[in-house]
This record gives C-alpha cells, structure tokens and sequence, in this order.
C-alpha cells in the first residue's frame, strides 16, 4: 500500500514538473539530453524531466534599439546617429543553434552597418535620405543573420546630432536661402506690375475717354485728402488737342 502510494506520488510529480506551456507566439526547442530533438509547437507539452528541457523563442516582431553611434561623415563632419531595428525570427531552431545571444548579435551588427553607411555618405546625403540609408542598414543585416533564422524587417534612422557651431550654420544658411527666395518673388511680382502697367498705360494712350477716365479718376483719388488743393491750369479740352498733334 505504502509502496503503491510512493510510485504513484512520483509518477504524479514527474508528470507534474514536465508539463510545459508554450504561447501562440512562441516556439519551444527541445533537447534531450544536450542534442536537439525538435521543434514544439504551442500548446500544452510534456517533456522528460531531468532528460529534456526547452529554450523558447518569441517570433513575434521585436524592436532594439541602435545605441548613439560617433560616426564621421565623408565629409569630414562629426556626429552622433542612433535608430532602431525590427525584426522577427523564422527559424527557432536555427536562432537558439546557431547563434548564442542573436539579440545582442543583432544590435551589434546593426550599429556597425549603421557606423559605415552614415560615414560613406556626406552630411547633406544622411540628412535628407534617412530612409534610403536604414534600407541599405537593413539589407546588411538581414544578409548576415539569415543563416540564424533571423528576418530584419526594416531600420530606422531616429535622431542625427550635430555639432553646435554646424547647427549656426545651417541655420544661417536656412536663412539666406529664405531671403533669396523672397527677392526673388518680390522682383518677379514687380516685373509682373510693370508690365501690367505698360499694357494699360498703351490701351489709355490710344483713347481719349480712357485718358478722360483715368484722368477723373486720379483727381477723386486727389479729393480724399480733405488738406487737399487742386488746380486746373488748362481745361481737359486740351487733351484733344494733344491727341490730334500725335
């Protein structure tokens, strides 16, 4: 009786300490006894304590951080860029059997993708193509981690840190190339009015009653200053007369 209890208290316990479950977004690989047996799926799963265990793997897409990299562009100016990199794994086998840490692996390899592409491109290049320059990042490392089951999904660049006396400098330069943009729509709006004008100033030219009008006109606008004089040397007559003689 007691020797029936014993037997069956540690079938219990060993079925107990064996049981293992495993996440809709994990996978479970097994060993036994130090060799890889196989892949688990999710699920509730039963392993030989003591002779098996698992090491699970989260395939759902996960984000790290790219420390603050000191790159020096082609150039030759100084800065400071950091990003972050996506990415998923797709063979939990290959992750946990070929690699040791492939987070840490990852992180490592995408800031020194990151550190040689920034330093091959000039200022303005990193600058205004970010997105081109995390895309070329993200081929790198996904060709280096493929063999570890590993898909990088996409790089992006984050934050670009510039020197203090770079930053006056491009906001100088910001600045005259706004003020350049503004001369040249205030010359190209005065070019635009002086030619409006010579258009009228012909069509007035080739009618009395428009120079009459124009002329009546320019003495109302004259009438509005109250501290106003108007003096009518000749009368409008004369400008008949003026018509005639051209």
């Amino acid at each position: 009786m007691v020797v029936g209890w014993i037997i069956g208290s540690l079938v219990f316990l060993i079925v107990v300490l064996g049981i293992r479950v495993v996440n809709q977004y994990e996978r479970a690989v097994k060993f036994r006894l130090g060799k890889y047996v196989r892949t688990l799926q999710p699920g509730l799963r039963w392993i030989i304590p003591l002779v098996e265990r698992v090491e699970k793997v989260d395939i759902r897409v996960v984000a790290v951080d790219i420390p603050s990299q000191e790159v020096i562009t082609k150039d030759n100016v100084p800065m400071k860029v950091n990003g972050v990199v996506f990415y998923r794994v797709t063979n939990s086998e290959n992750a946990i059997l070929e690699v040791e840490d492939y987070a840490f692996a990852i992180s490592q390899l995408a800031q020194s993708a990151l550190r040689d592409m920034a330093g091959k491109a000039e200022l303005d290049t990193v600058l205004a193509k970010r997105e081109e320059i995390g895309n070329q990042v993200q081929k790198i490392v996904d060709d280096e981690t493929d063999p570890w089951g590993i898909k990088v999904t996409d790089v992006k660049i984050k934050d670009i840190e510039l020197p203090e006396n770079m930053k006056r400098a491009m906001a100088h330069q910001a600045e005259a190339e706004r003020d350049r943009r503004a001369r040249v729509i205030n010359a190209e709006a005065e070019k635009q009015a002086a030619q409006k004008l010579l258009e009228a100033g012909k069509i007035i030219e080739k009618s009395s009653s428009a120079m009459k009008l124009r002329f009546y006109q320019t003495l109302n606008d004259i009438a509005e200053e109250k501290n106003s004089t108007i003096v009518m040397p000749f009368p409008e007559e004369i400008f008949d007369l003026l018509k005639k003689k051209k």
